[in-house]
């Protein structure tokens, strides 16, 4: 096979062979050639139905032709300049006119990056030194959330890090998701919690729903204590709907941090919110933020023709839904797992009850996901190949497609 020959070259070159852990597959992962629509094209001559879409950023599908257009009419004027451009601001009025959360924005280069900031701009906001987050979270590979967090750290066991300082990690909290009465204890207990850092809902850990009024308490609790409320919506931003997840529970945070689909499928992240914290970010205030691709203008030409496409198309969201209706309902009645989907992102979980938190999520079997995992790639359809992780459908995923992934569903979850 091609990819077990690109394999054995990559082993000597990359950690692991690979540039991110997720991708690490046993025994050898596929190398993928070409992605057009729903479908990617491996080097060994496979199509296969995508349902990872490079972990969410593509909801219009592979290669799609009006995002492709605006990239390559922003390439015949330039890639990079260390200027501003227009670009940046067409992209913070979208930004700012779809969240409720959003008065300001600073574009930067990927999500891990917006939450980095967002985490320092809070420190520097109110002064304090410690921030909270949710066990199992995941919000990129950066000191202060590599604590109990989700991903591919619980995927391959090291919910911990390597190299992240002691000191570093003391400055870091943990309470369960869907636990208010937890967050109100520490809260209540520790005056120098700057932030809570949240997904409000789940994504690195499987898709985990929040419980009812659950976000509306953590929004009164953190008021109440004076902390700043981040929401991160790497993956909830545009993929719930406009507004993602803070329009759709009608909860507004301090700060929002973006990524994924607001750059089309290209590196980007953004960080937002209240004028009077953001104007607290170099160069109108003292918290330092800066980086050579922030607004980087291919990026954001294709996070613009995106995000312009979906507020277009009034019934976009709608049909997404659909769709993956469909695929829950195609589910085994014999099944003993559990199905957990809000719109267009969706987990199988590999344990009977539907997980509310980490620790319930850990529980599940993976080496009963791993045989289904493998069942469903020989049969053309390409979940993220982690029990940890959500998955996505796109709107070039056809009917046709959504049979096939309902059928995968019923053949190989036997």
């Amino acid at each position: 096979m091609r990819s077990d020959e690109l394999f054995s070259r990559a082993v000597s070159l990359l950690p692991g062979g690979v540039s991110s852990p997720v991708r690490a597959i046993k025994p050898y992962p596929f190398y993928t050639d070409a992605g057009k629509g729903s479908r990617i094209s491996t080097c060994d001559g496979d199509e296969l139905i995508d349902c990872c879409l490079g972990y969410g950023p593509l909801i219009l599908g592979h290669a799609h032709n009006q995002v492709a257009d605006a990239i390559r009419s922003q390439l015949e004027k330039g890639w990079l300049y260390g200027t501003p451009t227009e670009l940046e601001i067409l992209m913070a009025e979208r930004l700012i006119r779809d969240h409720r959360g959003i008065e300001m924005v600073r574009c930067v280069s990927s999500g891990a990056e917006a939450t980095m900031a967002a985490i320092r701009l809070a420190r520097g906001y109110t002064g304090r030194k410690k921030i909270l987050k949710i066990e199992g979270g995941f919000h990129g590979a950066h000191d202060s959330v590599l604590i109990k967090a989700g991903s591919g750290a619980t995927t391959l066991g090291i919910p911990d890090s390597a190299g992240v300082p002691p000191a570093v990690a003391e400055l870091t909290g943990q309470v369960p998701y869907n636990d208010a009465e937890a967050l109100a204890t520490i809260l209540s207990e520790d005056t120098d919690i700057a932030a809570f850092i949240i997904e409000p809902v789940m994504g690195n850990v499987g898709t985990i729903l929040p419980e009812k009024e659950y976000l509306k308490e953590v929004r009164a609790i953190t008021e109440e204590h004076d902390v700043l409320l981040i929401f991160d919506e790497v993956i909830t931003g545009y993929r719930l709907g406009i507004g993602g997840a803070q329009e759709q529970y009608g909860v507004t945070p301090d700060l929002t941090t973006l990524g994924k689909i607001i750059g089309g499928g290209l590196p980007i992240g953004a960080f937002g919110g209240k004028r009077e914290i953001m104007e607290m970010i170099a160069p109108a205030g003292p918290v330092y933020q800066a980086g050579t691709f922030n607004g980087n203008p291919l990026s954001l030409a294709a996070g613009i023709a995106t995000i312009d496409l979906l507020r277009g198309d009034p019934a976009f969201y709608t049909r997404l839904d659909e769709q993956a209706r469909v695929i829950e309902e195609s589910i085994p009645g014999t099944a003993d797992g559990s199905f957990v989907r809000t719109g267009s992102m969706f987990t199988y979980f590999f344990r009977n009850a539907p997980p509310e938190n980490y620790t319930e999520a850990k529980e599940s079997d993976t080496t009963r996901f791993g045989a289904f995992w493998k069942k469903s790639l020989a049969s053309g359809i390409f979940f993220p190949p982690a029990q940890f992780e959500s998955c996505f459908i796109s709107s070039t995923h056809t009917d046709e497609d959504i049979s096939s992934i309902a059928g995968a569903f019923s053949s190989c979850l036997n």
